[in-house]
């Protein structure tokens, strides 16, 4: 088993409302499966508290509260860390990623939000948000290039994609934008920070024609996974569920280009974007 992780609880309201728990779990002699028990809980959706992958609902806070003696400190400091710069449906996803060892991610449709230029992330968000403001559009795009902050470390998190050949395809914003974005991603690729294969439309059906999917791990918590649709999004940590979404990604990364082909298709179709500028 890995080290467990020190948490900094001076890090986030989250890191601090983890370390928190833990301590006061442990002092109250407690295991993780014994406090989830009366919260209907899995051992692991507590280890996810500690470590931060998961937020702490209200409910869940005021019951921590009883049952550890802690005098309304989980309920009082609940609303901090619930706080997110993320859409409701995202939030919970976007702040695991933040913590992640690795993230695999089938992108059926779009260009992975860790990837995704200012230009890119503008119109997929104007196109969203057709009549928003100009405001509300600069807070997502800037919120977005935030999360991509994460591929400044050079090793973690591991950041494996499969990109369906239709994100190469379609046309996002212009073609000078494309051109941008496919270039940005292969040169990711080149500094061996990310690794990308495409699944071409040759393949036919395959194991995630049903949408999106990204998978996560953790040094100290189990493994969670994200499934997202139009406005909507579930994070999942039931174990058998997420081992199943697990086969359905190495299935769709067994039938993709492999690493160095589909560099050469992302920069073919990058040069084709660029001759129609």
């Amino acid at each position: 088993m890995p080290p467990r992780k020190k948490l900094d609880p001076s890090s986030s309201p989250r890191a601090l409302l983890g370390a928190e728990l833990r301590h006061k779990r442990e002092e109250a002699g407690l295991t993780q499966d014994e406090l989830g028990r009366p919260l209907f809980v899995s051992g692991s959706f507590i280890g996810q508290l500690e470590a931060g992958t998961r937020r702490m609902h209200a409910e869940y806070a005021r019951q921590i509260d009883d049952i550890l003696k802690t005098d309304g400190f989980f309920e009082r400091n609940c609303e901090a860390a619930t706080k997110s710069r993320y859409p409701d449906h995202f939030a919970e996803a976007a702040e695991a990623e933040a913590v992640a060892q690795t993230i695999k991610e089938y992108a059926p449709l779009l260009v992975p939000g860790l990837l995704q230029t200012e230009a890119y992330a503008r119109a997929v968000f104007r196109a969203f948000q057709p009549t928003a403001t100009e405001e509300v559009i600069e807070e997502r795009v800037a919120a977005r290039l935030e999360r991509a902050r994460l591929l400044d470390d050079p090793t973690t998190p591991l950041l494996w994609a499969v990109l369906d050949e239709a994100v190469l395809r379609r046309t996002v914003g212009s073609h000078t934008v494309m051109t941008a974005q496919l270039r940005h991603i292969a040169e990711l690729t080149h500094r061996h920070r990310i690794i990308v294969q495409v699944l071409p439309f040759a393949e036919g059906a395959h194991a995630a024609l049903g949408g999106s999917l990204k998978l996560m791990t953790f040094t100290d918590a189990p493994p969670l996974a994200y499934l997202q649709g139009l406005g909507t999004g579930e994070l999942m940590d039931d174990p058998s569920s997420v081992a199943q979404y697990h086969h359905s990604y190495d299935l769709v990364r067994a039938g993709a280009l492999s690493p160095e082909a589909s560099l050469a298709l992302l920069e073919a179709v990058a040069d084709d974007d660029e001759h129609e500028h």
